[in-house]
């Protein structure tokens, strides 16, 4: 299927690690250029050279997406390395998972308002656009109660209602706007591979609870990202993607 990306411009926040690094990849299989940005200069270095030898542009660059002066600076520098903006994939996650002040906070100003910030950076961009997306990357435990109700579960539900509002509030504007959300998700160095190894008892209970009999990979999570970022996806907008091998169960 030609989900219609080639020369296309993508950008990815938190893109190199996990189900953002695999979003990268695919953009740039597809043949769309990506910038992407996260907070280690090495690894942005790294999986930007690697883009590259896929024959794509690319555009990195290390920094705190919770600093929202150096988070438009990034979308404004992608804009002008790539010569637009088609896509834009808000990846990236605080994780913090509790009830306290302080997960409080770092959930509101990494996962929510890092998403408000650069969706309001890139706007004027993707307005120009012809194939304008938003792809708003939540979590099954915002659809649902389970082991991280509280800061993380709350913030990843106001993102899907985010995400909603701005589907109807800019499609007069030709602006598509979705919400993924993935459940576990498996990969060497992620999160549940360092509760595998910490907290086995944990690890083995999060893995029964999957119908599957596994977690899920970043692959599997992309593709979604990726498809509801691109062309083939023009009449999809306002919808929240569960990608959790039936893990949930609300209708």
């Amino acid at each position: 299927m030609n989900l219609g990306l080639n020369s296309k411009n993508a950008l990815v926040t938190g893109g190199t690690k996990g189900i953002g690094r695999a979003v990268c990849e695919l953009f740039a299989a597809e043949g769309a250029n990506v910038a992407l940005c996260a907070r280690n200069a090495e690894e942005v270095a790294t999986v930007t050279k690697a883009l590259a030898g896929m024959g794509v542009q690319t555009h990195g660059k290390a920094f705190d997406v919770a600093d929202p002066g150096a988070l438009k600076q990034w979308v404004d520098d992608a804009a002008a390395a790539l010569g637009s903006i088609d896509a834009l994939v808000c990846n990236v996650s605080g994780l913090a998972i509790g009830n306290t002040p302080e997960t409080w906070e770092s959930m509101f100003r990494v996962d929510m308002m890092h998403t408000v910030n650069a969706v309001t950076a890139a706007l004027p961009y993707l307005e120009k656009s012809k194939s304008a997306s938003v792809v708003i990357v939540s979590s099954v435990s915002g659809v649902e109660v389970d082991f991280a109700a509280g800061s993380y579960g709350a913030i990843k539900a106001a993102l899907i209602h985010y995400a909603k509002g701005l589907s109807n509030q800019l499609a007069a504007k030709g602006v598509r706007v979705n919400a993924v959300s993935p459940g576990n998700t498996y990969f060497k160095g992620g999160v549940w591979q360092n509760i595998e190894r910490n907290s086995p008892d944990f690890f083995k209970m999060a893995l029964g609870l999957n119908p599957t009999g596994r977690m899920g990979t970043p692959e599997e999570t992309a593709a979604g990202i990726v498809f509801l970022s691109s062309p083939a996806a023009s009449r999809v907008s306002g919808t929240n993607l569960i990608i959790d091998g039936a893990l949930t169960k609300a209708v």
